[in-house]
């Protein structure tokens, strides 16, 4: 007689639970004095080009800026029109508009700048042209204090156009306009399917597996043929192709409209993003790491596999049980050992703060069943 495991989870979860703070503490900003993590010093240094004192530096001046632009704004009054941070410099300057008490302003620590027009002014300039239909060539519009104007992106190549041309003269007529040229139209930014990462479907979360060619795999659980997936930045990714469960817990999701396929698992700045390689399948005893979309990265070894788990929707057969914890929303995520993609997450037991047991859905079952092809490097 087979026993019910009422404490096993499916790891999707709701995606409504997830648009609230877990607590007061999460949705505070974090305390001025708290010091740089290292994850953000590093990004730094890569991404800007710094050393790490001057990340540090660079940090310091930024968290001083946001105590004097406060400061700042409240001293100018309506006369207020902006500020901007050099970071060359490590300073605030506050533009403000004639008549102001400068004395009053530069004592909380800015520099000021005389400008022409409030921020007041500017932004209700920006207000109407944003009533104005945009022709293709027009790019994007913001307000620019330190240009005292509304800036107009145009593309290079479109500056010309009859359209482009009549949107300009409505939009200076609104206020102060500068325009700038953009040598490419935006597009959404839409992304690769990248194995742990979140998608929706209706109200539930999952995690995405592993791409194959056409799409990307994850569990049954988490949708239906013909439903509607939607990714991480809530943009139309595909709709599931095919889905088994209960007796199995596997799916794919065919891709489109800008989004395409990518042969890498996310460690979530707990390891460096993993190349997926092949499926070569990993025995018993084996270590093995797991990514999703709620816990991200974590890691334990192989159990047991083709074992018959009994959840409350259904018995699946097959699953590989492992160590490694999980949570909701885990579900489809991806099973990794070493380069070599094992399977997709279907349930378990526990939690990554205590523990427990997560069973996956062996990846070259997933391939042989719709035919697919893993993308690997």
């Amino acid at each position: 007689m087979r026993t019910a495991l009422s404490a096993l989870l499916l790891l999707g979860t709701w995606a409504t639970s997830n648009t609230l703070p877990a607590s007061a503490a999460d949705a505070s900003a974090p305390s001025p004095q708290a010091p740089a993590s290292p994850a953000l010093v590093s990004a730094m240094q890569h991404d800007l080009g710094l050393t790490r004192a001057q990340a540090e530096a660079r940090l310091a001046a930024e968290r001083t800026a946001t105590a004097v632009e406060r400061r700042a704004k409240r001293a100018a009054g309506s006369s207020y029109a902006g500020s901007w941070f050099d970071p060359a410099s490590g300073t605030l300057t506050v533009a403000v508009t004639r008549g102001t008490n400068t004395d009053a302003v530069r004592a909380t620590g800015a520099t000021v700048r005389l400008v022409q027009h409030s921020a007041r002014q500017l932004d209700a300039a920006k207000a109407h042209i944003d009533k104005l239909p945009a022709p293709a060539g027009v790019a994007s519009w913001y307000v620019d204090p330190e240009a005292d104007a509304v800036v107009v992106n145009v593309v290079g190549a479109r500056r010309a156009d009859n359209d482009v041309r009549a949107f300009l003269a409505r939009a200076r007529a609104a206020g102060p306009v500068q325009v700038r040229q953009t040598p490419h139209a935006p597009s959404t930014l839409a992304a690769g399917t990248v194995g742990g990462d979140p998608y929706y479907t209706g109200n539930v979360r999952c995690s995405i597996g592993f791409s194959v060619y056409g799409g990307f795999v994850s569990a049954g659980h988490c949708g239906q043929p013909g439903a509607a997936v939607y990714g991480w930045d809530g943009s139309y990714v595909g709709t599931f192709q095919g889905s088994s469960f209960p007796d199995n817990d596997y799916s794919w999701v065919s891709v489109g409209s800008g989004w395409w396929t990518v042969p890498v698992v996310l460690g979530w700045g707990t390891v460096s993003d993993q190349l997926v390689r092949g499926s070569a399948e990993a025995p018993v005893g084996a270590s093995i790491c797991r990514s999703g979309s709620t816990s991200h990265w974590h890691c334990g070894t192989v159990l047991a596999k083709n074992e018959t788990v009994n959840y409350s929707q259904g018995t699946v057969y097959q699953l590989t049980k492992t160590s490694v914890c999980a949570e909701p929303g885990d579900s489809g995520g991806s099973f990794i050992s070493g380069d070599q993609a094992q399977g997709v997450t279907s349930g378990g037991w526990g939690d990554c703060t205590s523990g427990g047991e997560t069973w996956y859905q062996p990846v070259n079952e997933i391939l042989s069943r719709y035919g697919l092809t893993l993308h690997t490097a």
